[in-house]
């Protein structure tokens, strides 16, 4: 591994923030990668996923198994991805120079910026709404308040609330970070914990909604099941891409597997039964299921379960925000404008960009914005590909840190773009992108496509890319 202090490096593509982290730094262990992603996966878009899964025919063990199959291949993924970011100590932004060249890496990087901007902004918004629920049914008058204009004023000051807390946790760097996610991940785990116990009491066993049989049987069972795997896959999909953003500062190959096993696949077939326990409580107590663990709260009337309550779904959703989105667009956006941002302020700037995005007015209409969200997610998957494709099959796990931040030598290309990596991808999204636009029944073999999308979009990528590059790649400008 070369030292790129001593090297000549090219002020736009280097800065301290995005330069190889010395070993001597790389203090995290398996606790606290398993935290981080604990603090990740306990959110209410995965505590919802049992209902959906449910809602469309599948059985509570169903469910469980479609989460487990879901959680273990996003597991492998990770891991293989997580694996360079472990040993070299540098973030995806410059990890994905090696195989699209440090001008064509622009274009992977400008798209999981733009996503996680998307996304934090949603989730942010999401928990304002929690917030301002909350507040709502704890204080009475919190409803009343209002602007000279007579606009409501406490959503806005849920939105700002929000936006401060996300801007406490990130504006002091990563190690804030991960102070704050070593006690956010376990803390919404034992909350969801007692809570699960409190529905065993409530139902006097598992409740009634284990005992619901599936609906769904044969090809139908398939492909919906696969369709649904992917579905979840697709949460996380793009973090598959950046993970080396968090396993630069692990300090060995055995934590980051470790934590990511114990964070990843086993935390989640942990909480995703606790989910349908609290459900099936609802169902006893008000005579409905209730998946929304806000309405929830509201309507237990019981002000220190809110208050307790609320301050967990707060914290879940600044846990998930920060590491998932605030942190992968920081780093993005370093990568992009080195020489005007350090994390610090690029972590701000993905705060504040995500108030341009104003969820507000599109958040209860959001089918069109979700989609374009779901395409830009759904180029992440061969490129996902091509990376693991690029380090592990084509340059063996070797890589010469030093030319990563450089626009000559050996990951340059064809003047900073590498066409084998842009091919690739291309052609790949022509396989994904028709089946998934266009309407159901239009193409032969359209749902299996539809089901299986993203792990055919990293095989296909991969192969591509690997056959496009089966010559000798140390030329200068190679594809």
């Amino acid at each position: 591994m070369l030292d790129t202090t001593q090297t000549a490096r090219d002020p736009l593509l280097w800065n301290p923030d995005i330069a190889p982290l010395p070993r001597q730094k790389r203090d995290w262990t398996w606790i606290t990668l398993a935290a981080v992603w604990m603090g990740m996966v306990h959110n209410v878009v995965a505590y919802e996923a049992a209902a959906g899964l449910m809602a469309i025919g599948f059985s509570a063990m169903q469910c469980l198994l479609i989460v487990w199959t879901a959680y273990c291949s996003l597991f492998v993924a990770m891991w293989f991805n997580a694996r360079a970011g472990t040993e070299w100590g540098i973030p995806f932004c410059v990890l994905i120079r090696a195989a699209f060249g440090p001008r064509g890496a622009v274009i992977p990087v400008a798209i999981r910026a733009v996503v996680a901007i998307f996304w934090f902004s949603v989730q942010s918004y999401a928990a304002s709404q929690a917030l301002d629920a909350i507040a709502a049914s704890l204080w009475p008058d919190w409803s009343s308040l209002h602007l000279p204009d007579g606009t409501a004023l406490g959503p806005w000051l849920a939105v700002t609330m929000i936006w401060g807390l996300h801007a406490l946790v990130a504006a002091h760097g990563i190690h804030r970070i991960r102070n704050f996610e070593l006690v956010a991940g376990p803390l919404v785990l034992v909350v969801a914990g007692a809570a699960a116990l409190w529905a065993i009491r409530i139902c006097h066993g598992t409740g009634p909604l284990f005992a619901i049989p599936s609906t769904l049987h044969g090809s139908a069972l398939f492909l919906k099941g696969g369709a649904a795997v992917t579905s979840i896959i697709g949460i996380w999909a793009s973090f598959a891409v950046n993970i080396p953003d968090l396993s630069r500062f692990v300090r060995s190959q055995r934590d980051q597997a470790i934590g990511q096993l114990i964070g990843l696949p086993v935390t989640a077939v942990i909480f995703t039964p606790m989910s349908i326990l609290i459900t099936s409580a609802t169902l006893v107590m008000f005579g409905k299921p209730i998946w929304n663990p806000v309405e929830i709260l509201m309507r237990i009337h019981n002000t220190p379960l809110t208050l307790a309550g609320g301050i967990t779904i707060i914290v879940a959703a600044l846990s998930v925000n920060v590491a998932g989105n605030i942190v992968p667009a920081a780093y993005d956006l370093l990568s992009l404008f080195p020489r005007r941002l350090d994390f610090d302020r690029a972590g701000i700037t993905v705060i504040l960009l995500g108030l341009f995005v104003a969820p507000w007015l599109w958040f209860d209409h959001p089918q069109t914005v979700f989609a374009l969200l779901g395409l830009l997610s759904a180029v992440l998957a061969p490129i996902t590909g091509i990376m693991l494709a690029d380090y592990y099959l084509v340059r063996r796990q070797t890589i010469d840190l030093a030319q990563l931040y450089s626009f000559s030598g050996l990951y340059a290309g064809r003047r900073g773009w590498r066409p084998s990596a842009l091919a690739a991808t291309g052609l790949t999204l022509l396989l994904l992108l028709p089946p998934a636009l266009l309407p159901a029944g239009t193409l032969p073999g359209q749902d299996a496509i539809n089901a299986v999308s993203w792990f055919l979009g990293i095989a296909t990528g991969a192969l591509l890319y690997t056959g496009f590059n089966r010559h000798p790649l140390h030329r200068p400008n190679d594809l």
